[in-house]
């Protein structure tokens, strides 16, 4: 026995931190630059790229469309990674949280604006997808006081749909592949309605439950 106090003897003198000031040092110590993130940041990246190599030699040329068509796969294959990888390694942040949802409609909404643009897509078909995503994202935090409306299997179903449809398009395809690609769209299209609408009934249903308990909890004050 040498008498001298614990922390003293392992060299350092200092107290261990509280078990909540470590876990948000080891947040913060997963930083901005991690795998997850740095995914996220290449799918950014590639937006104007793929701008560019979609609408290159006037935006018909099948080499070019193939190259952009190149990225946009790159896009999405990051989009299915990032995500799982953050909550897998507890590498979330407040950039990833901000980022993820931006580029993943940044690399859609421009694939749909210059299909579009192209003539290749009807202008309503932008219009009905763009349009839930904004739609959704309003309705998001309108109820987030009450909760958060999870991703449900319909979702992620319309995203496939939508990613699927959109990079057919994006390829030069003709023959039977391009009615192909018409009918993969209109099942987007469906799905991305029929999906909305079941957004708009959570959140409805979250928000009148919210507002119920906290009517209950003042009438507990009270």
């Amino acid at each position: 026995m040498t008498g001298v106090p614990a922390p003293a003897a392992g060299g350092t003198g200092r107290r261990p931190a509280p078990s909540g000031k470590l876990g948000a040092a080891a947040v913060n110590q997963a930083g901005l630059w991690n795998i997850a993130n740095i995914l996220t940041m290449v799918r950014l990246v590639l937006v104007p790229g793929f701008v560019l190599l979609l609408l290159a030699n006037g935006g018909y040329d099948p080499a070019w469309r193939s190259l952009a068509w190149a990225a946009f796969a790159i896009a999405m294959i990051t989009d299915l990674f990032d995500g799982h990888l953050a909550r897998t390694y507890n590498l979330v942040t407040d950039f990833g949280k901000i980022a993820d949802p931006i580029a993943d409609k940044a690399i859609m909404g421009a694939a749909l604006i210059c299909l579009s643009w192209l003539g290749d897509l009807p202008w309503w078909v932008t219009g009905v997808i763009l349009g839930r995503e904004l739609g959704i994202t309003l309705l998001r935090f309108w109820v987030i006081r009450y909760g958060v409306i999870p991703a449900s299997r319909g979702g992620k179903m319309k995203t496939l749909a939508q990613g699927t449809a959109v990079g057919m398009y994006v390829l030069a395809l003709t023959g039977p592949l391009a009615t192909l690609r018409f009918w993969v769209m209109a099942i987007a299209v469906v799905l991305t309605v029929v999906t909305g609408l079941d957004y708009v009934r959570q959140a409805i249903v979250l928000r009148r439950r919210g507002m119920a308990e906290e009517r209950a909890a003042r009438g507990a004050e009270g």
